[in-house]
């Protein structure tokens, strides 16, 4: 049931006080630590104004009996335009207008409020931001990189989008020397993207194949492919970094992610997914730059089972472990997937409190925004709450009671 702040117990309108909203007698995990007793949470505007152990008074109240209030989860990895159905302008303009709000909504009603794009059409997952940052639709927080960027021919242009040649042109930006790669991440650098996201290979490595190919049970056809030489790599992430920009790098091998944290990389999406990590300079690399690991679970945990192993390898040496779902149209369920992605962080060996700061500070972090993913004073009031304490058991992330974004009460299930 979604529903407005109307749904808080209201005062007159001539009532004057220091809160908007006042979220009272409740247990907090601030994203970082569980917060001993009782709290009472006072919103002002977009943001948290107070978190006081003594009542507040506020314009409306909400009483959250004893529940738990905790960050929205951040998601930091999803492909949200679904290429399996975008073809052409007119399934574009079907797809923004008659499936987006509902899948926005989708992540609302899990308790995900803020979602990174990493990899779909470039101008039109600006506009969808510029859209939900205008108020003129209803959704999460939508943070973007644009196109992916890959080598001449590479994933996932050739290879998820090699039957839709009109979409691969705005979702994959396929470059074959150092100065498109340059030229490309000014492109949207001047375009206002929040990161860059480069693909140094495929998604699955064929061992014992002396091609490096890329090959998924949902193709019957393996697609012969070419890493994205060194040199070009670089180039990539030196000028991101130039621009001021963040850049995670899409890699399968551990030969992959050595040169992808060589180069500069700020993050590894997906990591090294199909090979045991044997290389403990690769660790201490990531541990000493403090590069961040997103394991992407959800999608790889029943494809490469050396995944789960591998999170907790990297956890146990300290390296800094993020929440990416990698949820794409056609599997799973939208915000339900990213609540599926915490459980698996904790079958691979966190705790729920882990998991908990990998989904909102440490994910916060990894998107450059100090003002997200932590219940403080001075935040943004980005805000769940839940029935049943998810520090007891990752899986209480599904007993949403109701869902705050910028102090906006969106979803009451109360």
């Amino acid at each position: 049931m979604v529903m407005k702040p109307s749904s808080a117990t209201e005062k007159p309108e001539e009532y004057d006080d220091d809160y908007d909203i006042v979220i009272s007698n409740v247990h907090i995990f601030d994203g970082q630590k569980e917060l001993s007793g009782l709290y009472h949470v006072g919103v002002r505007g977009r943001a948290i104004s107070s978190i006081s152990d003594t009542p507040l008074e506020g314009r409306a109240t909400v009483d959250g009996c004893g529940g738990w209030l905790m960050p929205g989860l951040i998601d930091t990895h999803v492909h949200f335009i679904n290429p399996w159905v975008v073809r052409d302008p007119d399934s574009l303009e079907d797809f923004i207008h008659n499936t987006a709000p509902a899948v926005l909504d989708l992540f609302l009603e899990h308790g995900v409020t803020s979602i990174k794009s990493v990899g779909d059409a470039t101008t039109e997952i600006l506009e969808l931001r510029a859209k939900l940052a205008a108020g003129v639709m209803r959704g999460p927080r939508l943070f973007v990189t644009g196109c992916g960027i890959t080598g001449r021919d590479g994933h996932p242009a050739s290879t998820i989008l090699g039957g839709n040649p009109w979409y691969r042109a705005r979702a994959a930006g396929e470059v074959d020397s150092a100065q498109m790669m340059r030229d490309l991440v000014h492109h949207l650098a001047d375009r206002k993207v929040d990161a860059i996201k480069l693909l140094s290979e495929g998604g699955c490595w064929c061992p014992g194949s002396p091609k490096y190919l890329w090959k998924n049970a949902v193709f019957p056809i393996a697609v012969e492919l070419v890493r994205l030489p060194t040199k070009i790599l670089r180039a990539g992430v030196e000028t991101a970094h130039e621009r001021g920009l963040r850049v995670t790098v899409h890699t399968v091998q551990q030969d992959a992610a050595i040169e992808a944290v060589e180069a500069g990389a700020d993050g590894l999406e997906h990591g090294v997914a199909i090979e045991p990590i044997t290389d403990k300079a690769l660790i201490d690399m990531m541990v000493e730059r403090g590069i961040t690991y997103t394991p992407t679970l959800w999608i790889h945990d029943e494809m490469h089972p050396i995944s789960r192993p591998n999170t907790k390898v990297m956890l146990d040496a300290g390296v800094t472990i993020v929440l990416g779902s990698d949820s794409f149209a056609g599997r799973g369920k939208w915000g339900s997937n990213t609540i599926e992605e915490a459980e698996l962080l904790v079958a691979a060996g966190l705790s729920p409190l882990q998991a908990l700061a990998a989904g909102t500070s440490i994910a916060a972090r990894h998107l450059d925004r100090s003002d997200l993913g932590t219940l403080a004073a001075g935040k943004r009031a980005d805000m769940i709450l839940l029935a049943e304490s998810p520090l007891n058991s990752i899986s209480n992330l599904r007993t949403l009671k109701m869902t705050i974004l910028s102090g906006e009460i969106l979803v009451d299930r109360r």
